[in-house]
């Protein structure tokens, strides 16, 4: 046989297989990332923030006083909440606080009692000197058993009726009973 008969077609199989193997190794291998164009980034619309609730520190500084006020007069312990006053969460809490506190402070608990004494004694609004308001309360009655908050108003005649009625509560409470009022007690049957 002649050589040069067996190297051509060696050289074609050889040629043949080569570009076989550079086009199966193109196939196999991941294209270069800038083969592709570049995505776009797409801007949503930004999503608003809840818009803050604003809240009157004022309101509830007036919330917190009027529930302070009366837990004064009814002698029970203060409420606090540590929350800043201007917080929804302030507000919430001492609006709870004031309407409890005035469904309690409507109703002393001798109510009954202070409405007949008051029915015998004289005038919600009484500044006759020694004896001031509705129950006829003297100075140091009023000095023994009102608080400070409302001491400061003046005395028994410029107080609310429930004020008077929370105070005689606070001697009633003290172990002092009727007795203040020994005759308009026994007219109305408390002693």
């Amino acid at each position: 046989m002649k050589p040069k008969r067996v190297v051509v077609p060696m050289l074609v199989v050889a040629l043949a297989v080569a570009v076989a193997a550079s086009a199966l190794a193109a196939a196999s291998t991941t294209p270069p990332r800038h083969a592709y164009p570049p995505t776009k980034t797409v801007l949503l619309p930004a999503s608003k923030p809840k818009p803050r609730r604003h809240v009157n520190a004022a309101l509830v500084r007036r919330l917190r006083g009027t529930v302070w006020r009366w837990q004064a007069v009814m002698g029970t312990r203060r409420a606090y909440l540590a929350a800043p006053l201007h917080t929804p969460r302030a507000l919430r809490y001492w609006r709870q606080q004031a309407r409890a506190i005035s469904r309690l402070a409507a109703r002393p608990p001798h109510k009954s009692g202070w409405l007949c004494i008051h029915h015998f004694e004289g005038s919600w609004a009484d500044g006759g000197d020694p004896y001031w308001g509705g129950l006829q309360m003297d100075r140091g009655f009023m000095r023994a058993y009102a608080p400070r908050v409302l001491l400061r108003r003046g005395w028994a005649n410029r107080w609310t009726s429930l004020e008077q009625m929370w105070v005689a509560e606070r001697a009633h409470r003290s172990g002092r009973g009727y007795t203040p009022w020994p005759n308009t007690a026994r007219y109305c049957g408390l002693l």
